[in-house]
């Protein structure tokens, strides 16, 4: 999934980093991902650690974190892919409000996927109600579904807004897909809250922070992958559909530090890693500041090419280089 912040290309960095720190066992030590996103660094971690806690406010967040942390243990369910794929597709929600030919006008998606996203997503709420199938294979069909759809999205690369013609990309017919999590023999635990609540709230040894850098708002650039995961009842709001959606304080310039400050002085972790870059609302020194206050703090940086979406059909990306900082903290518990 192209995500904004993807750490996806830093893990070897962030692994290779926290290990200098903390030691190269971590095998017993409980690794927290507070602000976890589509959870790539806690799969990093998953197989390394005693226990992954992985934590977004998001609802699509939770849903995929729910499948690729939580989960642990093989799903055989082959057969289920096979019926969901073969469903003959329906004219519902996603495809009345966010599809080709639906009644709004909006082009999310094309005509075909819409309905194969609404019957789909219709046909894995039947199972859970029936107790068909037990809550985490719900998880793993959701994750699936979302995965599935947002690689068929009509979109540059966020939910803020779809393109005006149906790219290629988006023309192709979805099948879902299994959404394929790491097996371990260690239980992990998911959380859908405020980061600044839940750290009261939980202990561990690595408390990996990697919270919005910017004004972006993530519950709107990706809406409608929490509309696809909840498929509740709620009137789109204008041009491009916006279900109400949690605004962060760390995208707010007057209230990102005295959050920092309050989740610092909160975190019972031992080693605390913040990732944060050269474009984020918090300068490095404001960051260094309030980190220092709580123990012996330290930082490493490394350069790398991350993407911004080009609203064209035909390039969907652009490279741009950015410094990522990695500020470090061993805090006096």
């Amino acid at each position: 999934m192209n995500y904004i912040g993807s750490k996806h290309k830093l893990a070897s960095f962030l692994k290779t980093s926290i290990k200098e720190v903390v030691g190269e066992d971590l095998s017993q030590l409980v690794f927290c991902d507070l602000f976890a996103g589509t959870g790539i660094v806690g799969r990093n971690f998953k197989p390394l650690v005693k226990q992954v806690i992985a934590n977004d406010v998001e609802f699509y967040s939770y849903v995929l974190n729910r499948n690729y942390i939580e989960n642990h243990t093989p799903i055989a369910i082959e057969e289920k892919f096979d019926f969901l794929n073969n469903l003959e597709g329906v004219e519902g929600f996603i495809f009345q409000n966010y599809c080709e030919n639906g009644s709004e006008g909006r082009l999310y998606f094309s005509s075909e996927n819409g309905k194969k996203i609404d019957v789909i997503r219709q046909q894995i709420e039947v199972w859970k109600t029936t107790d068909t199938i037990d809550t985490n294979t719900y998880y793993f069909l959701l994750a699936s579904l979302i995965e599935s759809a947002d690689k068929v999205a009509n979109t540059a690369s966020v939910y803020g807004a779809y393109l005006k013609n149906i790219k290629k990309s988006a023309q192709k017919k979805m099948l879902i897909e299994p959404a394929v999590f790491g097996i371990t023999k260690n239980t992990h635990q998911v959380f859908n809250e405020d980061g600044n609540e839940l750290i009261k709230k939980i202990k561990g040894d690595i408390l990996y922070l990697d919270p919005p850098y910017n004004a972006r708002q993530y519950g709107s650039n990706y809406h409608l992958l929490t509309t696809i995961a909840k498929y509740d009842s709620f009137k789109p709001q204008g041009k491009t559909g916006l279900r109400s959606y949690y605004k962060s304080l760390y995208c707010k310039k007057n209230e990102v530090k005295k959050s920092f400050v309050e989740l610092i002085k909160n975190a019972n972790f031992k080693y605390i890693f913040l990732s944060y870059n050269n474009e984020g609302l918090m300068s490095e020194n404001e960051i260094s500041s309030v980190m220092s206050a709580f123990g012996k703090y330290s930082l490493k940086t490394t350069d790398y090419q991350r993407f911004k979406a080009d609203k064209t059909e035909n390039r969907n990306h652009k490279a741009t280089k950015t410094v990522e900082y990695l500020h470090i903290l061993e805090k006096q518990l």
